[in-house]
Formats: C-alpha cells, structure tokens, sequence
C-alpha cells in the first residue's frame, strides 16, 4: 500500500531543476507540498580537469558516477567534442551510484556496468565487482562539499584514481516567499532533505531570513533524511534528524516522511 500524506504540508529541499520529480511524487501521496531550492546547479570553476580526463578517455578502466548530475555533466563535456557516453571506448566500464544516476545513463544508452545494491557510495565499494589493483578510475564529482571516501578507498586499494570537478551546486540567493512565510506561521509538518548540502544551505537560507532565531522554525516539524550522511549533517545542525529513508532514494525518503507523521 503507498504511503499516504494526506493533509499534510512538506517542504522538499532538492536542487531547483530536480523539484518536479519530487513535488509529483509527494502530491501523488496526497501532501501539500512547498519548494525550498537549496542548490543551484551550475558548471565548475574551470572545465579544464574533466576536459582533461575525458581526452584520455580511452586510457580509463572505469568510470564511476555518483550522481545524476554528474552524469549529464560528462555527456554535456563529451558531446561538446562530438563524442558521448554511448560511444564509449570499448575498454571503458561505468560504475553508478544510485537509481537516478543508473536511470540517467540507461536514457543516454550508456547503461552502467555496475550498480551496488544500496544507494549509498559506501556499498560500491563494499561490492566492487572486481580488484581495482592497477585499474585506472576517473571519478568525476561536485566541485565542493562531496564526499572523497570513494577516491581514498579506491587509492588505497591500488587504484589510480583521477578526481576532478564536473559541476558545482551553490546556494540560492534567498527562498521563496511562500514557504517562508508558512515556515514562519508553522503551517508545515515535515521537511526532507535529499544531501548534506541541502541541510546546509537550508540552515544558510533560514538564518538569512529569520535571524538567529532561525531553529525555532523548525520546531514541531519532522526532520526527514534521504541517508546516513545527510542525516549525520542534520544532527550536526539542525540538532536532530527524526527518520531517514530506507532505500535511500526519493520513493524511501516519501515512505519515512509519512512513517514519521503517522506516529508524531
């Protein structure tokens, strides 16, 4: 049986191209959802690192994705040469982290090599499914924030791991209206969080707007997380986290959401 969110107001933290997927889905479950873009999309500093790495493209064992941003960051580098992910050099085998980021490669025709069983990076390297001794890995990532378990654990596995930065997600400048002021009038039961990044920017975009009484807006309402490190930031923060989805994907992050209202 679905979830049901019938009644209840959400805010959904996502980035601010990604809050469609999101919205549907949550109103489908019955919710009144509001918007809270806490990340904007946008290239990094320099493409000059991941132009680099995919010149050499051929010269790489895997290609390990961690996002579907990510994802579109490559194909957009690559088709600018007139190359894309689904011509691919023979030798090249692609890694994914998570259903989104396996979806995106599947509607580039690229689909992934790999897929762990969790949508965490952690069980990628828990389920490699081959020795990365001597393996050449390109790990392409957010510019800054992101995690570089992957990178250490690969290197200190043998891999020869080249990180480099694809895409950059920053702060809004200010959150919509309409959310704050529900915020202000507690009309909201819950708030989700998709990344560590979306519970920072968050607390960023509500002390911009309430002051350093900010936290007492999030007073009554249920703190939702998509995983194990977006939940560790939430403590961090926000000083709690009251469920986390389990599998750690939009459809789990709905399914905690409405497990957490049922019982507050």
């Amino acid at each position: 049986m679905p979830p049901e969110l019938g009644g209840h107001t959400v805010v959904l933290t996502r980035a601010q191209h990604q809050l469609g997927e999101a919205r549907r889905l949550f109103e489908n479950a019955g919710a009144a959802v509001l918007d809270l873009p806490a990340l904007v999309i946008g290239p990094p500093d320099s493409w000059g690192p991941l132009d680099d790495a995919l010149s050499e493209l051929e010269s790489f064992h895997w290609l390990v994705v961690s996002s579907a941003n990510g994802v579109e960051a490559v194909e957009q580098r690559l088709q600018a040469g007139g190359r894309s992910l689904a011509r691919r050099p023979q030798g090249l085998k692609i890694a994914a982290v998570g259903r989104k980021t396996a979806l995106e490669l599947e509607q580039l025709g690229a689909p992934a090599d790999f897929v762990p069983p969790d949508f965490v990076a952690d069980s990628l390297l828990e389920h490699f499914p081959v020795g990365v001794w001597g393996q050449r890995l390109l790990l392409p990532r957010v510019q800054s924030g992101g995690r570089t378990l992957l990178a250490e654990a690969f290197g200190e596995a043998g891999g020869r791991v080249t990180e480099v930065a694809a895409y950059e997600s920053r702060c809004p400048e200010a959150m919509p209206e309409l959310t704050a002021a529900a915020l202000e009038a507690g009309m909201a039961a819950a708030i989700c969080f998709s990344s560590g990044k979306t519970v920072r920017h968050s607390a960023q975009l509500l002390r911009q707007r309430f002051g350093e009484t900010w936290p007492k807006r999030l007073d009554g309402l249920q703190l939702i997380s998509i995983g194990p490190q977006t939940s560790a930031v939430c403590r961090e923060l926000l000083g709690r986290v009251d469920a986390e989805a389990d599998p750690h994907d939009l459809e789990g992050l709905l399914a905690a959401c409405a497990g957490a209202l049922a019982q507050s």
